[in-house]
Parts: structure tokens; C-alpha cells; sequence
């Protein structure tokens, strides 16, 4: 077993310039949170159509254009996680700087007028502590109970070679050959080097796991946008996207009784992701009757282009004996095209009425493979599909709706108050199916040194806010709660009708994503 083991590490070093990533991974970094001033977060984000808000940069550019005069903002806040947890590597409540930008407007003749925008925003902010622990037993048809456990795994994948090997005559094996990674090298060293038996594997009663994810995407967004005759407003947006990802994770099993005189397994697990990506965004925003203050918007956005580079570092231990390896890759990754439609409505001087509907194909994305030199600044020049993990990432995510809907309220007219409260809803990325597939032969699965994965539900925003203005200067802030659920899986299930000895189910563990968010925006109007 250890020649294998070997060999196919030998061969995932000689690969590892033409790296590519996997799909629960790349889905962390292509999707986005609702964030930027605490005017936008209040009213849920539902101001692509009304506009004059800098966060509308990154959604509808045309709503720069609906600025009438040059405003600068700078927000800053605090992200808490609601529920009870406790991980060394990560904390529940952090502070964040959001969003800083500015807007120059120049009025035209005929109620035209050009702008021009610069702002940073936080589009994702990765910190979150996922808490799980769960038994590692499964019954069978016939009533037989059967353990599981992590390690098993890597014993399944050598012997379904073993057994149903592959053939040269045409016909694809009876059962799926799963490459193997990081991880089933560091159990073969860890655990099985001075072993005296074939293939031996280590059952566990149950689990413990926690991990932590830190960091976040910046956003720099360059507009410019105006508006004609004062009722259609265009605008154009390029944006440079800054990934800063780490995770941290424990795994803890605890084994039933071996010849071994193990009790228990950790793997200690951290992965590093960082690059830059671009993007353009377009947008129009139009008064249809010059009389009825209705205003509609409409918004495309390119695919972000990524170049990423991952490290990880990943350990193995027994109590006794300890492995631990390291290793470091380069890829890249196009995110979905998304496309956008909104509406807006003004009564008066008193309400302000917004609704948005986004959409965009995360089945889409498109991991690809690098192949060739690297240029000046050290990203490569040249790149291929890697096409088995695209399939994968197809079968697991889908499309995704966000609908935005929010209001604006000034209980006197004219004055200086306004209230604000808005939802926002994103429907489920994750197939309920979709599991993290070590079957697939693709760099993607051989640099893996995590086994867990998690399918997270919709997304509900609750948002409120107030706004107060004084001369030239705003003063914003707004709370957010957003709620998610999901199931979490420590490794994919296998089960084999033929030998139920080598059953290795792990069942799912409801886990929760609760996140309470205060914002506080200082602008000033010049």
C-alpha cells in the first residue's frame, strides 16, 4: 500500500504547476454578502433603481448616476455570530472596516450631469466558527451495524482498485477508482507504515469537529456614470476583487478498540487562499413618465476573473505518530455571469419604495487549469477548463435568485430623519444531494487535505436602519440579522451492496449560520 501511496504522490507533485481547485471551495470565494454603506444594508440593498447610494456601484452602476451633487462615505462596524461556539482559531464577535468611497458629480446643461466614483467595500467577510460532532454508525439492509470513520475512507479507495480494477478493453470498471490526496498519504505514514496487515483501517464511534474561516474579498470599484435629460441614467463599473481566505479546522475521532491500541484520530487542517480578480458592470436606470416619480433599472455584470494561489498545511496524528505535509498551487476561477432587474417608487417627500431581483448560475463557474509561463507579475498566461471538476461543480450548484425589497420613510417631510428597514432573500446554492467527490480525477481532488464539506440552505436577511443629516455631513447606521441552515457531512458516504464490511457512512448535522451585523456610515456632501 505505501508503494501506491507513493507513486500517486509522485505523481500529484509533477502536476502541481496545472492545478485546479474544488467546488465547495470555489463556492466560498464567488459568493457575496449584502454589505457596503448603512443606508444600502438598511433598506436591504434594494436601491439598484433608486440610486444616489455609492453601494450601488457593484450592483446597478447607473445609480451613481442619479448623484446631484460630490459625497464622499466611510463605514466601519462589527459582525457577531449568534450562536454559542468556541474555537482557538476564530472569535464570534469582529470588527470590520466596510466601505470607504467617494463620488465627484458635475452637472450638465438639460438636467444632464457626468460622475465619477471611487469606493472599497468588504463583498464578503469570511468569519464564521462551524461547530459539529455526530456518531459514525450505520445498519445495514440485513440489520448488520457497521462503523466509519475517516481513515476508512482512504482503505476504500485502494481496495475498490483492488477489487474492480480498471480495464483496457473499452469498458468503464464496475465501480468508480477514487483518487487519492493529501490526506490518504498522511494516514498511510501516520498510521499504517509499520502495520503487519493488508489494507488495515480503524473504525470510530464518533466525531468532533470545528473550524474556523477568516478573512474576507475586497471590492474596488471605478465608475463612471450620468445621466440624459435628467429621466435615463447609464453607468459603467470596472472592479478589482481582492480574495484574503483562511480556514482552520480540527477533526477528532475516537476509535473502538484495534490491535493498534489507538483511541482516538486528529487531523489538524489550514488552508490559505489568496489573488485578485476583475470584472465589468453595466447598468441603466429610466423614468419612464416624466410626471410619475417610477424609476426602472436594469444590470449585467461579467464573470469575476480570478488568479488564486492556495497553501495548506495539514497534520496527522495517533497520540503517538505524527505526519504532516505541505503544499502550494496556483489556479484560476471564473465566477457566473449575474444579471439584475430592479424598480423604485418616491411618494412624495416622505417614502422611498425599492424592490431588486438578481440572478446568477453558480453551476457555471468554471475552474481552470493553468498551463504555461508565468507573466511579470507572477500570475500565469495561459489556462485550460478542468473539465471533470466543472461537471462536479454543475451537478452541485445551481442558480441562484436574490430578491431585495426596502423602504425609506421620513416621518416629517423634509426633515432631517429617515427610517429604514428592508429583506433580502438568496435562494440555496447547494444541490441537497451535492457531495464533495473524491472520485473525480482532477488536481482538484489529488491537493485535497480536507474531507468535510456543507450544503448550506437560503438566506434570510432581516434589515433596519436610521439616517440623520446636518448641513453637509450624514451620519447612517443600520443592523442586519442574517440566518441560514445547512447539513454537514465530516467526509462523503460510501456504501457497497457487495461488501457491507466496507460500508463508511457518515450521516448529516444540522448546523446554523446566524450572524448579527452593526454598521455606522459617516458621509459628507461637498
Amino acid at each position: 500500500m505505501r508503494i501506491k501511496f507513493y507513486v500517486l504522490a509522485m505523481v500529484a507533485v509533477a502536476y502541481m504547476p496545472v492545478a485546479a481547485q474544488e467546488t465547495y471551495e470555489n463556492a466560498k470565494i464567488a459568493t457575496e454578502d449584502l454589505n457596503g454603506t448603512a443606508r444600502y444594508v438598511g433598506m436591504g440593498g434594494a436601491l439598484d433603481a433608486l440610486g444616489a447610494d455609492i453601494s450601488t456601484i457593484a450592483t446597478n452602476p447607473a445609480g451613481i448616476g442619479r448623484f446631484r451633487s460630490s459625497k464622499a462615505d466611510v463605514t466601519a462596524g462589527f459582525v457577531s455570530q449568534q450562536d454559542d461556539v468556541n474555537y482557538v482559531h476564530g472569535s464570534k464577535t469582529n470588527a470590520s472596516f466596510d466601505q470607504a468611497g467617494f463620488v465627484w458629480s458635475k452637472r450638465l446643461q438639460d438636467e444632464s450631469a457626468v460622475n465619477f466614483a471611487i469606493n472599497f467595500h468588504k463583498s464578503r467577510n469570511f468569519d464564521y466558527i462551524l461547530s459539529a460532532d455526530d456518531a459514525l454508525r450505520h445498519t445495514t439492509p440485513e440489520g448488520q451495524e457497521v462503523y466509519a470513520s475517516q481513515n476508512k475512507l482512504t482503505f476504500v479507495k485502494l481496495i475498490n482498485e483492488q477489487l474492480y480494477p480498471a480495464t483496457n478493453d473499452g469498458y468503464v470498471r464496475s465501480k468508480p477508482y477514487l483518487s487519492c490526496n493529501q490526506l490518504d498519504d498522511l494516514y498511510d505514514r501516520s498510521l499504517f507504515e509499520n502495520s503487519p496487515y493488508d489494507l488495515p483501517y480503524l473504525e470510530a464511534h464518533d466525531y468532533d469537529f470545528d473550524r474556523a474561516h477568516q478573512g474576507y474579498v475586497g471590492e474596488y470599484d471605478f465608475n463612471i456614470s450620468g445621466s440624459v435629460g435628467g429621466r435615463v441614467f447609464l453607468g459603467l463599473t470596472v472592479g478589482i476583487h481582492d480574495v484574503h481566505y483562511k480556514h482552520f479546522s480540527d477533526y477528532t475521532e475516537r476509535l473502538i478498540p484495534n490491535v493498534y491500541n489507538v483511541s482516538s484520530i486528529n487531523v489538524y487542517d489550514e488552508r490559505k487562499i489568496t489573488g485578485i480578480g476583475g470584472d465589468i458592470k453595466a447598468g441603466i436606470i429610466a423614468m419612464p413618465v416624466e410626471e410619475v416619480p417610477l424609476f426602472l433599472g436594469a444590470s449585467v455584470s461579467t464573470p469575476t476573473f480570478y488568479d488564486l494561489s492556495t497553501r495548506n498545511y495539514t497534520e496527522v496524528s495517533d497520540g503517538v505518530n505524527t505526519s504532516y505535509n505541505s503544499d502550494s498551487y496556483d489556479f484560476k476561477l471564473y465566477t457566473p455571469w449575474k444579471f439584475g432587474v430592479s424598480a423604485g417608487y418616491i411618494v412624495g417627500n416622505m417614502l422611498a419604495l425599492g424592490v431588486g431581483y438578481d440572478f446568477a448560475d453558480y453551476g457555471s463557474m468554471s475552474t481552470r487549469i493553468n498551463d504555461g509561463e508565468e507573466d511579470y507579475y507572477g500570475y500565469y498566461d495561459n489556462s485550460y477548463k478542468d473539465i471533470p471538476m466543472n461537471n462536479h461543480t454543475k451537478s452541485t450548484l445551481k442558480g441562484v435568485s436574490t430578491l431585495k425589497v426596502g423602504m425609506e420613510l421620513k416621518p416629517i417631510p423634509m426633515s432631517p430623519l429617515a427610517l429604514r428597514a428592508g429583506y433580502n432573500y438568496v435562494s440555496p446554492m447547494y444541490e441537497k444531494d451535492g457531495f464533495k467527490d473524491g472520485t473525480i480525477q482532477s488536481n482538484g481532488s489529488y491537493f485535497a487535505s480536507a474531507t468535510d464539506f456543507t450544503n448550506w440552505e437560503s438566506t434570510n436577511r432581516l434589515t433596519l436602519g436610521l439616517g440623520y443629516a446636518s448641513g453637509p455631513f450624514t451620519f447612517d447606521v443600520a443592523y442586519q440579522f442574517s440566518t441560514s441552515k445547512g447539513s454537514f457531512y465530516p467526509f462523503v458516504s460510501y456504501e457497497d451492496n457487495d461488501y457491507y464490511d466496507l460500508d463508511n457512512v457518515a450521516g448529516a448535522v444540522k448546523v446554523e449560520n446566524n450572524r448579527h451585523q452593526m454598521l455606522c456610515t459617516l458621509g459628507y456632501k461637498f
